[in-house]
Formats: structure tokens, C-alpha cells, sequence
């Protein structure tokens, strides 16, 4: 099953952990932000994977 959205994204919200999110629920305002970011990545599982990585590399607070 193909997926709709252009991709996947890895926002830190402020909190300083961070959300994976589809494009379709990423609003123009967190695209403006100053708030880190990282993607577009193809799948919800490679988002995933690199969340996983920058809470290892202290980018990023666990849930």
C-alpha cells in the first residue's frame, strides 16, 4: 500500500523530546520554527530509527 504523505519528519517539541510525524500533520508554523528538525525520510520506520539515534547522541529526550 503506497503512502500519501511526502514523507516522514522527527520534530523536538519544547520539551526537548521528539515527535515523528507524517508531512500531512506537520503544520506550515513547525516548518517556520526555529525548533530543530530533521527529515523529510521516506518511511515511518526510518524516522523511527533516527529518533532512536539522536536520543542516544543527546539531541533528544526520551519519552
Amino acid at each position: 500500500m503506497p503512502e500519501r504523505n511526502e514523507g516522514w519528519y522527527v520534530i523536538q517539541s519544547d520539551a526537548e523530546s521528539c515527535e515523528v510525524l507524517s508531512a500531512e500533520s506537520v503544520s506550515r508554523e513547525q516548518l517556520q520554527d526555529r525548533r530543530p528538525m530533521w527529515g523529510p525520510y521516506a518511511t515511518q520506520a526510518e524516522a523511527i530509527a533516527r529518533r532512536v539515534g539522536l536520543i542516544r547522541s543527546g539531541k533528544c529526550n526520551p519519552v
